[in-house]
């Protein structure tokens, strides 16, 4: 049994994006969110991200439909996953691993970059210092941290008894430390990866392997032809440097 094959599909739209996102370009210092982190949910135009990938699942289903389905805990996962898997009718389970989970801000979290430096100065200018990869956000985390549990997620993986294709619906910054690790990435190689690329929303990343010890290759990054052609918003929402959106 070999996994051979990582779809990583961001979430669609979450209502905390789009508060985020215009926060951002008002230039106020918190982000108006009435949910905490893990009970965000997708806005009408996630929903329709979610059912749009949905279809490309059922489009792509002849050619191998996932064997398994993995979700963040998160609200705004999990319901990505179970509105595609609907649509696309397909009946497999959503198994939910909290391990999946977006990076935990801390004391950061729902300030926008102007609201971090106004707030938590000294905390803006430890940041720069440390770089996006190592700063920890007192009460948070950094990506460093982020990549332990996506390790600890792959080695299970791996001797669990599933093989074929795994869906793992989750989010921009665990997409992109999925990369760093399955890639074999260097800090350097990542950030400046990140700098160029966004994980747009409901939008699915591929990797491959042959064999249970083979090389993992990326062979698409953040896929959403699945929204144009269907005449769905492609949405980014990538956020600052260090706080970013929901």
């Amino acid at each position: 049994m070999v996994v051979n094959e990582l779809w990583l599909v961001r979430h669609g739209e979450s209502m905390a994006n789009r508060a985020a996102t215009a926060a951002e370009q008002h230039g106020l210092s918190t982000i108006d969110v009435d949910a905490r982190d893990a009970d965000v949910e997708l806005s009408p135009t996630g929903r329709q991200q979610a059912a749009a990938l949905g279809r490309w699942l059922a489009e792509n289903a002849a050619d191998g439909a996932p064997a398994s389905v993995w979700s963040s805990p998160y609200l705004r996962a999990r319901q990505t996953a179970q509105l595609a898997l609907g649509e696309a009718q397909l009946d497999l389970p959503v198994l939910v691993d909290e391990r999946l989970r977006d990076r935990e801000l801390g004391i950061l979290d729902l300030l926008t970059s102007h609201g971090v430096e106004e707030k938590y100065p000294d905390e803006a200018a430890r940041r720069r210092w440390l770089g996006k990869f190592y700063y920890r956000p007192p009460g948070g985390e950094s990506w460093a941290d982020v990549v332990l549990r996506v390790r600890s997620y792959l080695r299970d993986v791996d001797t669990a008894d599933a093989s074929g294709t795994v869906l793992i619906a989750a989010h921009d910054a665990v997409v992109m430390l999925f990369l760093y690790v399955c890639l074999g990435l260097t800090e350097e190689e990542i950030l400046t990866f990140a700098r160029t690329n966004t994980v747009s929303n409901a939008s699915v990343t591929r990797l491959t392997r042959t064999g249970a010890r083979g090389v993992w290759t990326l062979q698409v990054f953040a896929h959403d032809d699945h929204l144009e052609n269907l005449g769905v918003p492609v949405t980014e929402h990538p956020g600052n440097d260090d706080v970013h959106p929901h």
